[in-house]
């Protein structure tokens, strides 16, 4: 089944995502759920856009690449599609596991771990940076998030500079650091970002 357009005053138009590289138009995309058709062609565009974005830090993966765009923590997943519904882009939201990006965004943001939910395995046809998809995946997972009463979190690798200031813009902040185990010694750490007001500390 096809997806609704994002965004757009005419339901039947396609969907126009607000891109933010100057001169560049938006792509039309729809969002939908992501199925198990989706995942050869999400294969290739993981691996096409690994070599500009650094994401995955491990590649090529020391297990099936379909491990990593579905995981067992997940909760919902969608795609990006063009008009003859081929994949373009990828978002998941998933739980947050014991581990520990769980324990820093807890103490950064003042919110137990049960209360948040990851937004991750967001990326994009390469071909298409700039365009608006990244930005309409990244707006369907947080309202899904929200839509759970949960707040939205993520992590990022330091140097993707694109993706921080993709983020930033949507009001994104950093709320800690973090260095797991499969993170390279010459990295930079992860940062831990969530998206609203942190939980006041009791008095």
């Amino acid at each position: 089944m096809r997806g609704m357009p994002v965004t757009g005053d005419d339901a039947t138009a396609p969907c126009r995502p607000r891109a933010y590289t100057a001169g560049v138009h938006p792509t039309p995309v729809s969002i939908r759920p992501r199925t198990a058709a989706d995942l050869p062609r999400l294969v290739d565009v993981l691996a096409a856009q690994q070599p500009t974005t650094g994401y995955p830090v491990r590649w090529p993966l020391p297990f099936p690449v379909e491990e990593f765009l579905v995981r067992p923590t997940e909760v919902a997943a969608w795609v990006a599609v063009d008009d003859g519904d081929r994949p373009l882009g990828h978002v998941a939201v998933l739980d947050v596991a014991p581990g520990w990006d769980a324990d820093g965004w807890t103490a950064g943001t003042g919110i137990p771990a049960g209360s948040l939910a990851v937004v991750g395995v967001l990326f994009v046809d390469p071909t298409l940076t700039g365009r608006g998809v990244g930005t309409a995946l990244l707006s369907t997972a947080v309202e899904h998030v929200r839509g759970q009463g949960r707040a939205p979190v993520l992590d990022v690798v330091s140097e993707s500079t694109r993706a921080v200031a993709l983020y930033e813009r949507h009001g994104w902040r950093v709320v800690g650091r973090a260095r797991p185990p499969w993170l390279p010694a010459d990295r930079d750490p992860l940062l831990l970002m969530a998206l609203g007001e942190p939980v006041p500390s009791p008095r």
